[in-house]
């Protein structure tokens, strides 16, 4: 019968503690299985994960190269071509339309739409950009381009 007097763990589940510094015949007596002296045989040693031995560190051999401007402006691409396939049901064109069907990813970023493929639909545009070449085939197919 399981009584609390007569309670012991699983076999294999509990390991006696290393008994360090107990005199050399113990097996780990004298060093405590930091082996000799040294930085790493004292407590609070370590050593950062960058450290490379005492050579110069990979982050100083590499030269700086480039500049990324925290100005920039990231615009979702939407090209015309695209978008004679799309059935928008006489609505304008906005950054939502362009969600519903897929072809952005994110409404609050700004869309700029460029002029790769060909439109013969007359939509209205109110998004944040256009290139050049995109507006006059918007213009072209009848269309307006609107700038928001």
């Amino acid at each position: 019968m399981l009584k609390m007097n007569n309670l012991k763990p699983a076999p294999g589940s509990h390991r006696k503690t290393k008994r360090l510094g107990r005199g050399t015949a113990s097996g780990q007596g004298k060093t405590g299985g930091h082996g000799e002296d040294g930085d790493k045989s004292r407590s609070g040693s370590y050593q950062k994960f960058y450290f490379e031995g005492g050579q110069t560190p990979l982050t100083r051999r590499v030269p700086k190269v480039g500049f990324h401007s925290p100005f920039k402006k990231e615009f979702q691409i939407v090209n015309v071509g695209s978008l004679e396939e799309i059935d928008v049901g006489g609505r304008d064109v906005t950054a939502e339309v362009l969600r519903e069907f897929g072809l952005i990813h994110d409404v609050a970023e700004p869309v700029k739409v460029l002029g790769t493929g060909e439109l013969t639909k007359a939509l209205t545009f109110k998004v944040n950009a256009y290139s050049k070449s995109a507006k006059e085939k918007i213009e072209k197919a009848n269309g307006k381009a609107e700038v928001i």
